[in-house]
């Protein structure tokens, strides 16, 4: 996704408000006839220390998460940021006033409740799998190769990934290398079949496994040394490059060639 891509979807009403609610406090505190308004004109214009400390607070631990999350892209970044720029303004709203506290609490759940993040509307060629499907599907066909994310709808960096799947999807589809996904919120026995774990603070969430032959090859995050999960970025080029994608995808088309290279001549014998 470009950076005109991440301008264009700025606009859309769930970011707009999220950065109008993550600069409240600030706008409140500084704009004239605002500040009047909601604080006392002794407090207009500038910070108390302890708000002060709070504010740097959050632009540290922004800073530690999106490093440690991995965003590469400005919308990343922007949700990151906010997410946690709401907590610290519900604390600086209950102390300048609990009532500004509840009734901010309130914006930021009817937000989350009402509008929702944007999702990707451009093409994609998923194939969603409920339960066991995907068991029944890998033994019903071995010579096809899967990319399956294992995901949950709850989780920012499995909601992040999901544009960049639906695109890859989109790009290496052939009728011999497929894309899917499994919710496995929905369906835990399928975290529990493939040995993912699905909780809060799980590491696994999201996971990208690669079956060949009906078998799993290859996923990310995948173990060490020291069987401690190894961090992976879920960009578009680290995914291409960790399931070596390129190749995979001219050895497939190379296969679906030489069939139907054999058809042709079939009928010509015929």
């Amino acid at each position: 996704m470009t950076l005109l891509d991440d301008a264009k979807q700025l606009v859309h009403p769930f970011y707009v408000l999220n950065i109008l609610m993550s600069l409240s406090f600030l706008g409140s505190k500084y704009l004239p006839g605002v500040c009047e308004y909601v604080f006392p004109k002794s407090e207009c214009g500038e910070l108390s220390m302890w708000e002060s400390e709070i504010l740097f607070f959050m632009v540290v631990i922004v800073m530690f998460r999106t490093r440690k999350s991995g965003s590469r892209n400005m919308l990343s970044y922007i949700s990151t940021a906010a997410m946690y720029a709401k907590i610290c303004n519900v604390l600086l709203w209950f102390y300048a006033d609990p009532v500004y506290g509840v009734l901010y609490v309130v914006v930021v759940i009817v937000h989350f409740l009402i509008i929702g993040e944007p999702v990707y509307k451009g093409p994609e060629k998923v194939v969603y799998f409920q339960g066991k499907a995907l068991d029944e599907e890998l033994n019903r066909d071995r010579n096809c190769i899967w990319l399956i994310t294992f995901f949950t709808a709850w989780s920012p960096t499995c909601s992040r990934l999901a544009p960049i799947f639906s695109k890859l999807s989109a790009e290496y589809t052939l009728d011999n290398l497929k894309f899917g996904k499994v919710d496995v919120g929905r369906y835990p026995e399928a975290a529990k079949h493939y040995h993912i774990n699905d909780t809060a603070f799980s590491v696994q969430l999201p996971t990208i496994s690669l079956f060949k032959d009906g078998k799993e090859v290859e996923r990310r995050p995948c173990l060490d040394s020291k069987q401690k999960f190894q961090k992976f970025y879920f960009t578009e080029d680290n995914i291409k490059a960790g399931f070596d994608l390129n190749n995979i995808y001219m050895e497939r088309k190379k296969v679906l060639e030489a069939k139907q290279g054999k058809k042709e001549e079939h009928k010509k014998t015929d």
